[in-house]
């Protein structure tokens, strides 16, 4: 066994292996950040459901679990819910919107992770939008109604003409919404050796 000299030191190169994981977390922080600003948009889907108001925050979370993985994207996502209920004093809501993130993006990041391409991206967004209704029909029927409606019965009559399909067409826009941008900025928030031409 010989010994390591001063000049066989000098002739190592040394790289620093966390340069993406600080460019990882800063654009995380950024896309928290978007996430809790388009929180505040607040656009009704269902004429007469005043209760029922879309906002776009769910995207950013997305692009970030297809761009990380899932635990990214749920970080985001979460956080955002935090922020805004922090902000807003409406912290049953928040619980809810984390309760979307974890349904919304958990199974679409998973599935993309998988296989990067553009299939299984559409595949794991269709799994995803599916999960989210479903979750919300579930915190609606437990959060809910601890904290908002008082009893099931304020909520049951609601289900199938409002809460069902609001949910399914907030889901959808968060699809789309998500491959547009995520095409658009894949290449820039994505590790070079993940990237998938032509998606």
């Amino acid at each position: 066994m010989s010994a390591t000299t001063p000049k066989d030191l000098d002739d190592l190169e040394f790289s620093n292996t966390n340069a993406w994981d600080t460019r990882q977390l800063v654009t995380m922080a950024l896309m928290c950040a978007i996430a809790a600003l388009l929180s505040f948009v607040q656009l009704p889907l269902i004429p007469g459901v005043t209760f029922l108001t879309y906002d776009p925050s769910l995207m950013p979370a997305m692009v970030c679990g297809f761009a990380f993985g899932p635990g990214a994207g749920i970080a985001v996502g979460a956080i955002a819910a935090v922020i805004h209920g922090l902000i807003l004093g409406e912290w049953v809501g928040s619980l809810m919107n984390i309760v979307a993130t974890l349904c919304f993006v958990w199974p679409a990041a998973a599935i993309y992770r998988r296989k990067r391409t553009f299939k299984s991206g559409i595949i794991g967004l269709l799994v995803g939008v599916l999960a989210a209704t479903a979750g919300a029909v579930v915190s609606n029927l437990t959060i809910g109604v601890a904290f908002w409606y008082g009893s099931v019965d304020v909520i049951l009559p609601m289900l199938l003409p409002a809460i069902l399909p609001f949910n399914l067409v907030k889901g959808i826009v968060n699809a789309i919404l998500t491959l547009i941008v995520y095409k658009a900025v894949s290449n820039l928030v994505t590790p070079k050796k993940s990237q998938v031409k032509g998606r």
